[in-house]
Order: structure tokens, then sequence, then C-alpha cells
């Protein structure tokens, strides 16, 4: 790369010296990429009040010397979500969507799996310019940022026989001492999937086989429906359950704001208040 005339959104932003910033951009060519803005918080003339969060920027990016940083020479606003900064609901969302791109993001991969991430990061940050989020949208929103950054969990069949979900259930309430319709099943959170022939004594989490439709539903959502799905009570309980584990999974660490987004997002009632993180059944899900 040379030079790169592409559209972008800032993921992370960082100051450097005197007067320079190191940006993590998302862009829909290259994936995650870092770039040096010279002068960007002393020159208004070059980045005229374009280099924040939750704007849609077109930028020119230079890379002079192979082993050099590729410098963003250029940044022009195309669009801002304005109505995400006036909202804290909005904004704690949109932050903590950015911070997870910006730990999961690739850097570089195929053309086609680019474009579809950052027309998901675009897509979100467009919904959330215009709809006032609860923990059901985060779920759904959480759940098709980890399919666009292909790490889409198995939702439908027994990750290890293969068995449908519906069939693993009716194998289970077979016979005397089965379980009933509507018992639970397991999922584990390292393999990615429920698992209906589990060995004694494993780590799995308890989730109905509804609340695997409905998240199998919210998938097959495009962005600016996702608020038509209902999801409350036991399902929101046990969807939160299962996507955040499997995303800490993933991303290894705490988001820095993960705390704050729960704090605006939580549910009242008991039925779907979040449970209190279990870090040791974090950690079980993550060596089993």
């Amino acid at each position: 790369m040379k030079t790169l005339h592409t559209e972008a959104l800032l993921l992370r932003s960082v100051d450097v010296g005197e007067s320079d910033r190191i940006l993590h951009l998302l862009t829909p060519r290259t994936g995650r990429l870092t770039v040096v803005a010279k002068g960007a918080r002393r020159s208004k003339k070059r980045f005229p009040g374009t280099l924040d969060f939750f704007n849609h920027l077109r930028v020119q990016v230079e890379r002079r010397r192979p082993t050099s940083m590729p410098q963003l020479q250029l940044a022009r606003l195309e669009r801002t979500f304005d109505g995400i900064r006036r909202e804290s609901r909005r904004f704690a969302l949109g932050c903590y969507l950015l911070e997870l791109l910006d730990r999961l993001s690739p850097e570089g991969g195929r053309a086609g799996d680019l474009k579809a991430l950052f027309d998901f990061a675009l897509g979100s940050l467009t919904l959330l310019d215009e709809t006032r989020p609860d923990a059901a949208l985060r779920t759904l929103l959480e759940l098709q940022a980890l399919d666009a950054l292909g790490l889409r969990p198995e939702l439908g069949r027994c990750v290890r026989c293969g068995t449908p979900i519906g069939a693993a259930r009716s194998r289970g309430s077979s016979g005397s001492g089965g379980q009933s319709s509507a018992a639970a099943l397991g999922f584990h959170i390292a393999d990615g999937g429920p698992v209906c022939c589990a060995e004694p004594g494993e780590m799995l989490l308890p989730v109905h086989a509804g609340t695997l439709r409905a998240l199998e539903g919210g998938l097959r959502l495009g962005l600016p429906q996702l608020g038509r799905l209902s999801l409350g009570g036991q399902a929101l309980a046990e969807a939160r359950a299962l996507v955040g584990r499997f995303l800490r999974f993933h991303v290894g660490i705490e988001l820095r704001s993960e705390a704050f987004l729960e704090e605006r997002l939580t549910p009242a009632g008991a039925g779907g208040r979040l449970a209190h993180r279990d870090s040791n059944a974090d950690s079980n899900a993550r060596r089993a």
C-alpha cells in the first residue's frame, strides 16, 4: 500500500508526543488499520473536527516506506452520528461496540469479509443513532458482531454429534427418568455451541431451545429490524449469559467500557436482570 483512499471509522485514539495521534481505523479494504496522524492535535486545517468517535470518514493514508507506520494525510467527514452522543444508553453501547471491534477486528483478510465487517460497524452506528437500546438489542448486536468477525456460535445443532437441538430435546425427554420437553440444554462456551452428549461433570451453561431459536432469528434479521425481535424474561437472561460469556471467552479481557454499559442497560426485574459475573465459571469454561 502506497496510497489508500477509503471510508473509515475511528476505533481508538492515543496521543503521542506533543502533537501527534496514533489512530486505529476500521476500513472496508484493510480491516483494522493503525496510522499516525502527524500534527493532529495542533493543526485545525488538516483534520478540522473529523478525528472523533462516531464519525463516518473518507480518508487518505500513505505509507512512504514498507517498514514505516502509515500516515493519515486527509480525513473528510461523511456523516456524524450526533444521536449517539446525545443519549447515555446509545453512547455507552456505541463506545462498547467500537472497543469490541478494536479488540477483535483483523488486520487484513478476504475482501468480502472485511467489507461485511465494515458494513456491520457502520450499520450498527446508524441503528444506534436512531434507536434507544435496551439489553435485548445489546445482546443481538453483540451476536451479529461475532458473526461479522467470523466468531459466530453454533445455535442449531450439537457441536459434537451434529444432532439438531429439537431432536436432542426429544431424545433427552424420551424414556423413564428423561428430561421434560421444557428442560434446558447445555451450552459449551469453549466449543461454541449446545451439547447433547456431554461427559459427566462438564461445565455447561443451561439454555433452553427457545432461546437458541430466538438468537438464530436475530442473526437472520437485518440491523434495522433488530428492535422487532422480542426477547425478555428468562430468554433474555439466558441469552445475556450465553452471548456475554462466549464473547468474553474470545476477547480474553474485560473491556473498559463494559461496566459503564451494564449500568445503563441492566434490565429491571428478577426475570431479566443480568446475573453477577461469575469469573470462576468463565475461567472453567475457558479451560473446558
